[in-house]
This record gives C-alpha cells, sequence and structure tokens, in this order.
C-alpha cells in the first residue's frame, strides 16, 4: 500500500490546477462546493490525486480557485459524506476512499486451459510466437549447443555469446555497452526480483508511476516495500517532471521504478526531455531508476520507430539507471529470458547474490535469443508489429462503434489499450466479463488503494472477428453492470 510514513502534501496551486483539468467550476446549475467535491473525486479515482494526500487548508485554497471559504468548506464537507475525505482536529484532512471500495488482491492466475475454448482471454498482454523465425533460432541454437554441453552449464552472468549480442544491441540504440554490464535472468520478473533485492529490504520507499505494472506493484507490495505514487501525464503526454522532482525530494525512495517506453498500461512514449529531466532529479535525490523496457521495441507507427527517445540509460553518466529487458513481448513468453543492463559493480553485486537462488537461465534458450539478435530479430519485430497494429485499430474501431461513450488514447506502440469506461466499474465489468465469456483486467489492478477504478487494460491481441467478438462479449458485461447486475464472485486476471 503506498506509504503513510511519508507525508504527502499537495500544495493549493497545484490542486487548484488539478481540480480545473478534472471540471472546476462546474457548468449549469451545479453548485461550486459540489463541482468541487465531485472533481476532487474523479481526480482520486483516476488516480491524478493519489490516496493519503493531505490538502492544503480551506482559506488556502479558496483563495487559489477564487472562491469563498465558504465553498471549499462544503465542498470538503460533501468528500467526508461520500467517504473520500477524513480529517482531524489540528491535523488536516486527508483523502481516502470509502469502505467496500474494490481494491486489488494478492491472486493472480492464468487462465484455466479447460477455458481456452470458451472464453476470450483479455487479461493476458502476450502473443504466439513470431513464425519462422523462433524455430529458426532454436534450430541454430541446437547447432550451437554441443560446444556448451560440455561444461557444467550454470552461468549466472549469463551464457558469453548473449551477453556480447545484449551488449552489442544496447550499442546499436546508443548505449554503448560491454557484456560486464549485462546479467541475463529468467524473464523481466526475474531480472527485477534481482534488482529488488538488492536495492531495497522491507520498509523502504520506492517511487512508482500510477497506473503502472500491476504484477511488479504486486511484487513490491508482497515484499514489504512502500509504494509512493507519482500520476502520469494526462493523453499519452509521458510524465510529470515537477512532480516528480517534488516526490523525489520529499520522499527520498531508494529506487523508482518507470517504463519510459510504451508504458504497461496507458502506452505512453517518454520524450527525451522528460527523460532527461527525471535522471537529473533521482541523481540529485540519490534514487536509483530502475527502468523496464520490455516494451521498448514494439513501436507501431513508422514515424515512432523512426524518431524513438534514446535509452533511459542514455541520459545517465553515473550509475543512476537500471535496465530491464526481456525478449517476451518482443519475441515470445515461452522463452522466459530477460536481462539487467548495469554498471559492471552492480552487475557484479547481483552475479554474487544470485547464486543464492538460482545459478542461470536454460542454455539452450539464451543460446537462440543470441541466434535471434544476429539475424532475424529485425524481421520478426518488423512482423510482430504489423500484427500488434491491425489488432490495435480492429479493436479501437470495435469499441468506437460498440461503445462510444467509452474514450482512449490510440497508442503509438506497446501492447495495451487503456479505456475510460464512462462511469462503470472496472471491477465490476471483469466480474461480468467473466460470465459474459470475455477476461479483462480491470483498471484498479494498475493503481494503489482502488485508485483507476473506472478503467480496463485490454491487450492488443486479438484481431478481427475475434476482437470484434470480444467486445460484444464486453459490450454485453457493461450492459449488465449498468442495469445494476451484482458483481458476485469474480475469477482474477492474470495480467502479463
Amino acid at each position: 500500500m503506498p506509504d503513510r510514513r511519508w507525508t504527502t502534501i499537495v500544495g493549493s496551486a497545484r490542486l487548484a490546477a488539478l481540480l480545473g483539468g478534472a471540471g472546476f467550476p462546474p457548468r449549469g446549475r451545479t453548485p461550486a462546493y459540489r463541482g468541487l467535491a465531485e472533481s476532487a473525486r474523479l481526480l482520486l479515482m483516476e488516480g491524478r490525486l493519489g490516496v493519503g494526500v493531505r490538502l492544503p487548508a480551506e482559506r488556502e485554497l479558496a483563495a487559489a480557485l477564487g472562491v469563498s471559504r465558504t465553498t471549499v468548506a462544503a465542498g470538503y464537507q460533501q468528500l467526508r459524506d461520500w467517504g473520500y475525505l477524513t480529517s482531524r482536529r489540528g491535523s488536516g484532512s486527508w483523502t481516502v476512499l470509502p469502505d467496500g471500495h474494490p481494491v486489488p488482491t494478492g491472486g493472480v492466475e492464468p487462465l484455466p486451459p479447460e477455458l481456452a475454448g470458451a472464453v476470450i482471454d483479455l487479461g493476458c498482454a502476450a502473443l504466439p510466437a513470431p513464425e519462422p523465425w523462433l524455430t529458426a533460432g532454436y534450430t541454430a541454437a541446437l547447432q550451437d549447443l554441443p560446444a556448451h554441453t560440455r561444461g557444467h552449464g550454470d552461468h549466472p552472468a549469463g551464457v558469453p555469446a548473449l551477453r556480447e549480442a545484449l551488449a552489442d544491441h544496447y550499442t546499436a540504440r546508443g548505449v554503448p555497452t560491454m557484456p560486464e554490464q549485462i546479467m541475463v535472468t529468467t524473464g523481466a520478473m526475474g531480472a527485477l526480483q534481482a534488482v529488488r533485492r538488492l536495492l531495497t529490504g522491507p520498509g523502504d520507499r520506492v517511487a512508482v508511476e500510477a497506473p503502472s505494472y500491476a504484477n511488479v506493484l504486486q511484487m513490491l507490495r508482497r515484499d514489504g516495500l512502500r509504494l509512493v505514487p507519482v500520476g502520469m501525464g494526462d493523453a499519452l503526454s509521458g510524465w510529470d517532471p515537477a512532480e516528480w522532482r517534488r516526490v523525489l525530494r520529499g520522499a527520498a525512495p531508494r529506487a523508482a521504478y518507470v517504463i519510459p517506453d510504451f508504458h504497461n498500461p496507458t502506452g505512453t512514449l517518454v520524450p527525451d526531455e522528460q527523460r532527461a529531466a527525471l535522471v537529473a532529479a533521482a541523481r540529485a535525490a540519490g534514487t536509483v531508476l530502475v527502468a523496464d523496457e520490455t516494451m521498448a521495441e514494439l513501436a507501431l507507427e513508422d514515424a515512432a520507430a523512426r524518431a524513438l527517445p534514446r535509452p533511459l540509460a542514455a541520459f545517465d553518466p553515473g550509475g543512476a539507471v537500471v535496465t530491464v529487458g526481456s525478449a517476451s513481448k518482443a519475441l515470445w513468453a515461452g522463452l522466459r529470458i530477460g536481462w539487467v543492463r548495469a554498471a559492471p559493480a552492480v552487475i557484479r553485486r547481483l552475479v554474487s547474490a544470485r547464486s543464492y537462488g538460482d545459478l542461470g537461465s536454460p542454455v539452450l534458450e539464451q543460446l537462440a535469443v543470441a541466434r535471434l539478435l544476429r539475424e532475424g530479430w529485425d524481421e520478426a519485430l518488423a512482423d510482430r508489429r504489423r500484427r500488434i497494429r491491425v489488432h490495435r485499430d480492429d479493436l479501437a474501431a470495435a469499441l468506437r462503434s460498440a461503445r462510444p461513450g467509452w474514450s482512449f488514447d490510440l497508442p503509438p506502440g506497446g501492447l495495451t489499450l487503456w479505456v475510460r469506461t464512462d462511469g462503470l466499474s472496472g471491477a465490476a465489468l471483469a466480474a461480468q466479463g467473466d460470465r459474459h465469456g470475455v477476461r479483462i483486467a480491470a483498471g484498479t489492478r494498475f493503481g494503489l488503494d482502488g485508485a483507476f477504478e473506472q478503467y480496463i487494460r485490454l491487450p492488443l491481441t486479438v484481431g478481427g472477428d475475434t476482437a470484434r467478438e470480444a467486445v460484444r462479449r464486453l459490450a454485453l458485461a457493461a450492459d449488465s453492470v449498468a442495469g445494476g447486475a451484482p458483481a458476485g464472485p469474480g475469477v482474477e486476471v492474470f495480467v502479463a
């Protein structure tokens, strides 16, 4: 859950700007105090105003908004009545969520195989392997295997051929890298877990984007870390550098987990100037940035592919950035090959610590990825991008036709569509979706304390008739929710 021992305070000018973006002052006959409360509630539900944030004093906010103190006092009271604000005399008022509000739970389960024919799975953002390139990579790897079978097969840092290929790949992307800066892991989650163990301990603060990748949030919660959320910008605009500077200065987190490239779940591609600003702020605060690049090579527009921002590590002159990558999204999740790129000293510490957990990743899969990086990677990625682009456009067209009141920004890359559901509960939609044969992930899975209740995440993994059928079932689920159908017990979504 969010860190309660670091008091987040939103300034009156900042809150006034947020309220303005959320529709305050209200139009029509809505009283100003109620419009203020409704705008604040919307900010909370969408994660733009965090839970546990101390609000400004009534007089300060009234001056910033240009309204009477009575209006602000009545607006605060309305929020208390709704269960979104709690106050203590002499200490101020904090944002909360009402009792019974849906919050993420711990369990995540994949779709059982026996349901695969009856349920369309829009919970898992993973695609079938790109063929014939994957099989060609394995075939070539089998030719390389005999040279490795004469040894013990344990490579805690990774098979040298793959470390070299990954170093060359980063160098070609504009980040000069030596093999000594690479450790190969069992998937990106294995990489993130290793980095987490090295950088943080129970009770440490970690800053995270809001929203962020659900499985990493759950991992950090389970490991006893105190999460400090930082809101994403509106309409795929990237990060808010001023907010990041405020959080890094005030909370002094040990680490910050960010997804700068085709962010999961929003699809945001963070521009160069924001990357440079965040690295500078992290260096000043002594915070290590953990950059998740699992989606980095899935640009879906030609213009985006030609003019991609530089990797976050390119702005780092002194070890403030640790990068995590994976072949799971670019190629195939079944490979289970991920990696860490960091300073050589960090890699040595990671490798040393790894020997107490596992001694390395499978050799054949590493050789296959090494072969693909040398030959076939670009062709496989081009095929992958083409398929995702078709899926994105088919899914977007079906949504616009079936649910015109829902809204989303078409992402320039990645594997996810972040959809605002026009006031419907994402948790209720997920529960009803199970009953209508379509599995989705509620927005609350990607936030803290139940934020993003009015969102769902849809992966770009189906197209054509399957996408249209999935949206038809989702629309039926939405009609059930709008009609007041009880949510009932649902099955947790696997949100890869």
